[in-house]
């Protein structure tokens, strides 16, 4: 049975696989202060929020979220999935599924008024999901990366 809980720090290992699997389907690569600086936001768990499926005892995906102001909804937050990440070996079992809806769960725990994300139009496999459990609004994004 798969399990939905928070991070503890025993699990730093097996969630920066996972995360380093995220980041490696976007064809991104990250230094390593990134890992180290999200795992200590995570363990905070006040900015940024993150949650693990497990199966019998294993961490087998992942959700990155954050709740933020929202112009179009001034009395109440929103909540942005930053990143969701499943272990190639546990697709197709609920994994996915289930950390959305922990991540809405926990989203209308907080009173935000959504829950929303993105990814590459070019992710079939997720999209298959996302399009069952959300609706997609036509939104495309844009960006500018600006130096640090």
């Amino acid at each position: 049975m798969i399990t939905i809980r928070k991070l503890v720090p025993s699990d730093r290992a097996a969630w920066e696989d996972l995360f380093r699997g995220y980041i490696d389907f976007y064809e991104r690569v990250e230094p390593a202060e990134m890992y180290e600086q999200a795992w200590r936001e995570f363990l905070a768990d006040t900015r940024m929020h993150a949650l693990g499926a497990t199966l019998d005892g294993r961490l087998i995906g992942i959700v990155h979220f954050l709740p933020h102001a929202s112009t179009s909804i001034p009395d109440a937050d929103v909540c942005y999935l930053q990143d969701l990440f499943t272990a190639p070996e546990a697709r197709g079992m609920g994994v996915g599924r289930a950390l959305i809806a922990a991540v809405t769960d926990w989203a209308k725990a907080h009173d935000c008024a959504r829950v929303y994300w993105h990814t590459h139009e070019s992710n079939a496999t997720a999209r298959r999901l996302y399009d069952k459990v959300a609706e997609n609004r036509g939104f495309i994004q844009y960006r500018i990366d600006l130096p640090r």
